[in-house]
């Protein structure tokens, strides 16, 4: 048997170089597939986005080339290339094999990028560390400059020759390497949508999608911004005119904090047909919103609600209105800028900067003010949509209740089962219940299992042997009546004792397998057989059915230097011990499901491809009682000595699936 493996000083590394990116690219661009690699994308075209809103080029050119690589071309000033004595580097060296190296670092200065997109210096690096390669051609200075990467290195240096072109700017051709990311092939919805959203908040850019494959080639401008967009997109019939509104503000986070400026700028009409609400920031959408989507939820909130009183609009008692009723009628764009910029993470989707939340509030709640004094007719057409809106959504709720309350019955109390963790899909056809034991597996679980369909349930301490208590005991033990309620279905028995359980309706049974998960010993089998006769004897035909399972957990680990192997026998340990006769191994008594890292749980016990389940469908009923009462008899160590020795028997009649 080998010897572990020691964590000692030698055991610390660190990532150097393109492995920074290439070995984390989820660190970077928050995931290692499609999504992050469209991330790559956007960080060049970030750059030259950047670029154009300083005023140097007012067109971009994306082309999308047949063999799958990118190419994004401006018209800026072209990337700075020479020797940067404040570093001791070439420039070119610093923006291209350096992360948190850039030209925004002091964008609050008036000779920087004073409102910029692109602020840590990660994101033109790491796309070139992220590539199979890089071609890059600059032209500034009349001189036209070239760069070639392969792997994240460069090859060749800086190459460089006398050039009569007038136009400056940037070139950027590279291949997304698949060695990084699991998918490269980036779909041209993508840069469509991309594209149009950025011609939307930099008004007057123009942006070009060239598709080689296809041949076709698209425009995108917007000549004024967010006020074309929202016009566009609302058509003529709503209930508002289009407002736009812009306005500059200076503050700061926190008082020990630098001061910042903030552009804000706000399109928006009322609709009884549609809604939308868009957010971006320094041209970077906000899928998740952040300072601005706070500032809008709040400012409107406040002021159609103060009309309302102001105006007698509510009726006696009526309760509030909430941004859902105003959401729901409101289209939305809103583009703000601002010099300093606190990113919720690298991807730039939600913003948290305090003093922007504080200042868009305190602007949009003034201008509505101003809005409706002025607009009567406007604000009181809005008014009296938000309570429409209002009434019929706390009637919509009413209703569901009262019908959720008439058809749940005991699948409702599912909510107010303690430690209960349950799955998102409703389909009932793939939901799966693992009762574990105890509140260690219900961690490893919950954190192995796939959360879309499998849900887990605890057993926390001893559970009652419901062949000898009676129904009155029963009923009251919370571990039994807790799973009784998770399952839906009600019980078999008509007893006084079971008030608040409904009897047995299998249509009403949540989950289309039942799986009962324990360690593998002697308390595990013991535990597993009290819960298996809770549910012959109060809902037997979920076993006749099939919905039962046991979860077999393996009882051996064995590992060599490229694989772990488990094994659930003595047999199948002497197997693969045969198999790797010659290998160095390690071999050790499988842990407690407590114990598993999330990985192995889910390899072993969860994942349908990898799991082994064993489904419980006895023939014979009176048989299985037998045997029930066999292993939960009087004589505690008789049990313990057989259930140690023929645990994995105890039903005879199991069905591997």
């Amino acid at each position: 048997m080998a010897a572990k493996k020691q964590y000692g000083n030698q055991s610390i590394s660190s990532l150097k170089g393109a492995d920074r990116v290439r070995k984390r690219p989820g660190v970077i661009f928050g995931s290692d597939g499609i999504e992050g690699c469209e991330h790559s994308v956007f960080e060049i075209l970030s750059n030259s986005i950047d670029e154009a809103r300083e005023g140097f080029g007012d067109e971009i050119l994306v082309t999308r080339h047949a063999d799958g690589s990118i190419e994004v071309e401006d018209f800026g000033r072209g990337i700075p290339v020479d020797y940067n004595e404040a570093e001791g580097r070439y420039n070119w060296e610093l923006v291209f094999c350096e992360l948190y190296a850039g030209g925004k670092y002091n964008n609050g200065e008036a000779d920087g990028y004073e409102y910029s997109l692109g602020l840590n210096g990660l994101g033109l690096c790491a796309t070139q560390y992220s590539s199979a390669w890089m071609e890059v051609e600059i032209y500034r200075d009349g001189k036209e400059y070239r760069l070639h990467f392969q792997k994240g290195e460069n090859v060749g240096g800086l190459e460089q020759k006398d050039c009569r072109r007038k136009k400056t700017g940037t070139k950027i051709r590279w291949l997304p390497d698949l060695e990084v990311f699991t998918d490269i092939d980036i779909p041209a919805e993508y840069y469509r949508d991309t594209l149009k959203r950025q011609a939307v908040v930099n008004s007057g850019l123009r942006f070009w999608l060239v598709d080689e494959a296809s041949g076709q080639r698209e425009e995108f401008y917007y000549e004024n911004g967010i006020t074309d967009y929202l016009k566009e997109l609302a058509g003529e019939n709503t209930l508002t005119p289009v407002q736009f509104w812009q306005a500059q503000r200076q503050g700061r986070d926190r008082e020990d904090k630098p001061e910042y400026k903030v552009k804000l700028s706000v399109a928006f009409c009322f609709s009884n047909q549609q809604h939308l609400l868009e957010y971006y920031h320094n041209s970077s959408f906000l899928e998740h919103g952040g300072s601005p989507e706070k500032a809008v939820k709040s400012a409107f909130v406040s002021q159609i609600d103060g009309y309302l009183r102001q105006n007698g609009k509510y009726l006696k008692n009526e309760s509030k209105i909430t941004f859902a009723d105003v959401e729901d009628c409101l289209m939305l764009v809103s583009s703000s800028f601002s010099t300093q910029t606190s990113y919720e993470n690298q991807t730039k989707k939600s913003i948290t900067n305090k003093f922007i939340a504080e200042a868009m509030t305190d602007f949009l709640k003034h201008q509505l003010e101003v809005y409706f004094i002025e607009n009567p007719d406007d604000a009181q057409r809005i008014g009296e949509q938000v309570l429409i809106n209002k009434r019929s959504r706390e009637n919509a709720e009413k209703t569901r209740l009262n019908l959720k309350k008439k058809l749940a019955g005991s699948i409702d109390l599912a909510n107010r089962v303690q430690k209960f963790v349950d799955c998102r899909t409703k389909d009932t056809a793939r939901r799966e219940l693992y009762i574990v034991e105890g509140d260690s597996a219900l961690g490893a679980c919950k954190l192995g299992r796939d959360a879309e369909f499998q849900a887990i349930i605890p057993v926390r301490g001893k559970i009652l042997n419901c062949l000898k208590a009676d129904f009155d005991k029963i009923f009251k033990n919370d571990i039994i009546t807790d799973i009784i309620k998770v399952l839906g279905c009600g019980v078999e028995v008509k007893s006084k004792a079971n008030k608040e359980l409904s009897s047995f309706d299998l249509e009403g049974l949540r989950w289309n397998r039942v799986v009962i998960c324990t360690d593998a010993d002697v308390d595990g089998f013991q535990i597993r057989t009290l819960i298996l006769t809770m549910l012959y004897t109060l809902t037997p035909t979920l076993i006749e059915e099939g919905y039962v399972y046991i979860a077999e957990s393996p009882l051996f680990e064995i590992t060599t230097k490229d694989m772990t192997y488990f094994a659930y026998s003595e047999a199948e340990k002497t197997k693969i011990l045969q198999k790797l006769e010659g290998e160095k191994f390690t071999l050790q008594r499988s842990k407690g499901l407590g114990e598993n890292e999330p990985d192995m749980m889910w390899m072993t016990t969860m994942n349908p491809q990898t799991r082994r389940l064993i489904q419980v469908s006895p023939d014979d009923a009176a048989a299985t009682l037998e045997t029930f009462e066999l292993l939960l008899g009087d004589n505690l160590a008789g049990r313990k000595e057989y259930i140690a020795a023929n645990g994995h028997l105890y039903l005879d009649n199991a069905d591997i699936s």
